[in-house]
């Protein structure tokens, strides 16, 4: 069996990697910098060098290959809208042209809405891309990542996270080692064909006001947590130089979900994973925090 991993170090990638290999796979990986590999991983795997936004290049890389794991890479311009349309390019033709037969895509809770949804809506649009085509395709509706907490080390430093949805509202809250154990049954399994959507919810339903709880007891630091209104988010984005379109983009990711929103795949025993976020962040954040 043949199959390429799309950005395979990023945080679901860098798990789903050494999974594959212990699987007895040689995986494809699909990277910008092979140079970023951890010497470990090299004999392990093939690597294509590629940029994923260039359809041409990512058709000619998965030349061949039988599953593929695809992640539309964090857009890096003024335009993140824009930069999913050409992802989601890639991503069709991969499959179209390359003849990937089966695709795990990592998408999002919220991606069900299709619009209003910031930068989901580019995982939306990639949704839509793949169902298009004659592939098997499995789009894996992930939960926020624990990972995000990483990018507020200096809020949790602080004591303090700012957060645009009502403190007590619960979402799904998910590990990416969680994600990449999914996505590897998946890619290894030829017993399923046809379009499917999978939830993964993580363990629990957790409101920020509980992950400030739970993350001050794993870390050791107190740690509370307020609403801000969204012109005040949007005015300290701007202040850092994006565009209003990045800006729409990443305030939309939070704005979406108000209104009564709730997932289309319920918590099930199929959506629902192990880690919780105490485990993680103990093992995690205790030690970037230390």
């Amino acid at each position: 069996m043949r199959v390429a991993v799309a950005a395979p170090t990023g945080h679901v990638g860098r798990h789903l990697v050494p999974m594959l290999i212990s699987a007895g796979v040689k995986p494809l990986l699909l990277l910008r910098d092979p140079d970023g590999l951890a010497p470990d991983v090299r004999p392990e795997v093939d690597v294509a060098k590629v940029d994923l936004l260039d359809p041409h290049s990512v058709v000619r890389a998965v030349a061949g290959v039988d599953s593929l794991y695809w992640v539309d890479p964090p857009p890096a311009g003024d335009d993140p809208l824009a930069e999913y349309e050409l992802a989601a390019e890639s991503a069709a033709k991969a499959v179209s042209e390359g003849g990937a037969a089966r695709v795990v895509f990592q998408s999002s809770v919220g991606a069900e809405k299709r619009r209003g949804m910031g930068e989901i809506d580019g995982l939306a649009a990639t949704e839509v891309a793949l169902n298009a085509t004659d592939a098997h395709v499995l789009h894996l509706r992930c939960g926020y990542f624990f990972t995000n907490l990483e990018y507020q080390l200096d809020a949790i430093r602080a004591g303090m996270l700012q957060v645009l949805l009502p403190v007590n509202q619960p979402m799904p809250w998910v590990s990416p080692r969680d994600i990449a154990e999914v996505a590897a049954g998946r890619l290894l399994s030829g017993e399923w064909s046809g379009r499917h959507i999978q939830a993964v919810h993580g363990p629990a339903d957790l409101s920020w006001q509980q992950v400030a709880g739970i993350v001050s007891g794993a870390v050791g630091k107190p740690l509370e947590v307020e609403r801000i209104p969204e012109e005040a988010m949007r005015k300290t984005l701007a202040g850092f130089g994006m565009s209003a379109a990045k800006v729409d983009s990443l305030v939309g990711m939070s704005t979406g979900f108000l209104g009564g929103f709730v997932p289309e795949q319920q918590r099930s025993i199929l959506s629902t994973t192990p880690t919780t976020l105490a485990e993680w962040a103990y093992s995690r954040l205790r030690p970037l925090l230390a």
